[in-house]
């Protein structure tokens, strides 16, 4: 993936279908990266610090406050984790 942008962990939800959703978000916190997992299978898969992107699929985030959170979350992340750290 040689034009792959790099995300970092900013947050993790859970669905009513029992789902858990990894968000990944650039250090700017302009644009996201949403993993969806099953509950039955989170032991089984590797929750790192950061990942790397395809740019297509990248969100952009429109939410002002949504981006500072996430920009604020993916800076703190960066500067105590490295990108494979499991989290």
């Amino acid at each position: 993936m040689a034009d792959s942008v790099r995300c970092w962990f900013v947050e993790r939800d859970y669905t009513d279908r029992d789902l858990i959703v990894l968000t990944y978000a650039t250090l700017d916190g302009e644009r996201s990266y949403r993993k969806e997992l099953a509950v039955t299978v989170i032991d089984k898969y590797d929750v790192t610090a950061a990942v790397d992107v395809d740019p297509e699929n990248l969100e952009r985030i429109d939410d002002p406050e949504r981006r500072e959170r996430y920009a604020t979350e993916a800076e703190r992340m960066a500067e105590s984790h490295a990108p494979d750290d499991e989290v």
